[in-house]
């Protein structure tokens, strides 16, 4: 279970991110994301973020690639997306 609590701090737009983010849950989550996506400064404040998995992962890697911030971030979280993203990157 996963809840988006939206904050308004000047202009920017905090979506804090709570409870498990599983791949199941991602299209629920993008939705909400995506009724954001056309606000500058967005930022995901993971702090309450408590469990995820490969696929949650990979979707916040692209949130940040997309320019959205990682607020918070768990360290595990953060090596994970560290590792999918040299994953991912082409060998040289």
């Amino acid at each position: 279970m996963w809840k988006v609590k939206r904050i308004e701090d000047g202009g920017q737009i905090i979506l804090r991110v709570s409870g498990r983010l599983e791949g199941e849950q991602l299209n629920d989550v993008k939705q909400v994301l995506v009724a954001e996506a056309a606000t500058q400064n967005l930022i995901l404040d993971l702090t309450d973020l408590r469990l995820v998995d490969r696929g949650a992962v990979r979707f916040l890697a692209d949130c940040e690639a997309g320019g959205a911030s990682l607020q918070n971030c768990p360290a595990y979280i953060r090596e994970w997306i560290a590792a999918e993203k040299a994953e991912l990157a082409p060998e040289l």
